[in-house]
C-alpha cells in the first residue's frame, strides 16, 4: 500500500509496509495515478524508477502476515497513571473528568498508604523491567503534594535498581517558588495547561490566564528538564493555530494542542462539518513552521528513520496490557479516561487483583483488529486510535472515532511533510 499527497507544492509519497518516505518530482507523481500506457515519457521514465525502487524493497511493500505474535506478547506492566486528586480548582468545559472528581461526585485525595500500594504493585506486575514511569495526574495532582513526594521517595527506595521516570500534570493554579523548585528536581517531564490566547484560555477555564502566565513564565526560567504547554481547542477556537503562535510567543518551546474529545452534542464538541476548517489549519501551521521556528509542535514530532517496535506500530498506546490508572482509593483502569467506567475496571492496588478478561480486550485492539483501520495508510502510527476516545464518541472500543482519525491523519501528513523539509532543504 502507498500513500501519495501534495502540500505546499511538495509531492510526497509514503510507502506504508516499510515506512520509507519518497518526496517525487511532477512526472512521478502523476505517473502514480495514471495507467502504464497513458504515460508520457517522462513519466514513463520516471514509472521505471519507481518500480526499480519496487525491486529493492522501498515501494509497493506488500504486508507481513497478520502479526498474531505482537497480540499475545508478555508484556508486563511498564506505567501508572496515579490519581492522586480527585478534585480540582478549576472547572474547565470541556474536561472528560466532569468537575475534577471524573463524574463520581466524589472528592478525594490518595492517601499515603495507597501511594505506596500502587508502587508496589506496578512492581510486581513489572516483570523485571528496570524502566518505570509514574504520572501523577488528576483532578489536579498539586493538590495532593504531599501524596506526590511521598511516592517519589517511596519508590525510590523501594527500588533504587529501577530507572524511574515521574511526570506531573498541572493547571498551574498552586505553583509557588517551592513547588517549582521540587518539580523541577523531581519531575522528568512537567505538563503545563494552558489554552492559547487569553480570551480562548479564560473562557474555557475559567479567568485564569493572568494567574497563570507568571507562574509558567517562571518555570520556563528555572527548568532543565523536559515539559510541554498541553491545551486543548474545541468549537470555539477554530483557528487554533493563534493559540499555538501565541504559546510560542510568550516562549513556550514544547507546545502541544489537542482536540477536546466529547460526546455528540456536547456545546464544545468539534463535529464532522469543522473538519475542513481544521484541516486548513494543521496546513497552515505546518506552513509556518516550515519556514523555521524555535519551537516544537507534539503532534508534527514523527520518527521515520526507525519509529517504534511492530508491536507498538500495531496498537499505539499500552492502555490496559502496559499502562494502567490508579483512583484515590486504589482502583486499577486501563487509563486515565477509563477512571469511573466500572465495566473497565481491571482490579484493585489493596488486594493485587488484576483482571486477565479485561486486559485481554485491550490487548487485541490493534490496527488489524479494527475492521475501519486495516486499509488505512496511517494504521502503523496511530495503531487504531484512541480506545476511549472511541469510546467516548461511539459506544465501542473497537469503532474508531471518524473526526479523530482524520484529524490524526492530517497531523500525520503534515509532520511528514516537514521532515521532508528538513532533510531535503
Amino acid at each position: 500500500m502507498i500513500h501519495a499527497y501534495e502540500l505546499h507544492g511538495r509531492t510526497i509519497l509514503l510507502d506504508v509496509e516499510s515506512g520509507a518516505v519518497h518526496e517525487l518530482d511532477r512526472a512521478a507523481f502523476d505517473a502514480l495515478s495514471i495507467p502504464p500506457e497513458r504515460h508520457t515519457s517522462e513519466q514513463a521514465e520516471a514509472w521505471r524508477e519507481l518500480q526499480a525502487l519496487k525491486a529493492d524493497g522501498l515501494l509497493f511493500t506488500e504486508p507481513d502476515p497478520e502479526p498474531i505474535a505482537a497480540r499475545s506478547a508478555d508484556l508486563p506492566l511498564k506505567a501508572l497513571c496515579m490519581h492522586v486528586s480527585h478534585d480540582c480548582n478549576l472547572r474547565c468545559r470541556y474536561c472528560f473528568a466532569g468537575t475534577g472528581d471524573f463524574g463520581t461526585g466524589r472528592r478525594a485525595v490518595m492517601p499515603p498508604r495507597v501511594a505506596e500500594q500502587a508502587i508496589e504493585y506496578l512492581l510486581a506486575r513489572c516483570g523485571g523491567r528496570v524502566n518505570l514511569e509514574v504520572d501523577f495526574f488528576g483532578g489536579e495532582p498539586l493538590m495532593a503534594l504531599d501524596t506526590v513526594k511521598h511516592t517519589v521517595e517511596y519508590a525510590k527506595k523501594a527500588a533504587p535498581d529501577k530507572n524511574w521516570r515521574f511526570t506531573l500534570t498541572t493547571n498551574g493554579v498552586l505553583l509557588d517558588e517551592d513547588t517549582v523548585a521540587y518539580l523541577n528536581r523531581e519531575m522528568d517531564n512537567l505538563v503545563l495547561s494552558l489554552d492559547g490566547r487569553k480570551e480562548v484560555n479564560d473562557g474555557h477555564r475559567g479567568k485564569s490566564y493572568d494567574l497563570l502566565l507568571p507562574k509558567y513564565k517562571r518555570v520556563l526560567e528555572t527548568r532543565t528538564g523536559d515539559y510541554y504547554v498541553r491545551g486543548t481547542y474545541t468549537n470555539q477556537n477554530l483557528d487554533f493555530t493563534e493559540d499555538v503562535l501565541h504559546l510560542a510567543s510568550l516562549g513556550f518551546a514544547n507546545i502541544s494542542l489537542e482536540p477536546a474529545v466529547l460526546p455528540p452534542g456536547h456545546p464544545l464538541a468539534l463535529t464532522e462539518g469543522n473538519l475542513p476548517a481544521l484541516c486548513a489549519e494543521y496546513e497552515k501551521l505546518c506552513g509556518t513552521m516550515a519556514g523555521g521556528v524555535d519551537f516544537s509542535f507534539f503532534h508534527f514530532n514523527v520518527d521515520l528513520s526507525q519509529g517504534p517496535c511492530v508491536y507498538k506500530r500495531l496498537r499505539g498506546c499500552g492502555a490496559g496490557v502496559e499502562y494502567a490508572a490508579v483512583t484515590p482509593e486504589g482502583d486499577v483502569y486501563p487509563c486515565h479516561q477509563f477512571v469511573g467506567r466500572e465495566e473497565f475496571q481491571l482490579g484493585s492496588v489493596l488486594d493485587g487483583s488484576f483482571s486477565q478478561e479485561v486486559s485481554s480486550r485491550f490487548k487485541m485492539l490493534d490496527a488489524h483488529s479494527r475492521e475501519d483501520c486495516r486499509n488505512c495508510w496511517a494504521k502503523y502510527f496511530c495503531g487504531g486510535g484512541c480506545a476511549a476516545a472511541n469510546l467516548t464518541v461511539n459506544g465501542d472500543i473497537l469503532k474508531p472515532d471518524s473526526l479523530g482519525c482524520e484529524l490524526a491523519k492530517k497531523r500525520l501528513s503534515c509532520a511528514i511533510y516537514l521532515k521532508t523539509v528538513q532533510m531535503c532543504d
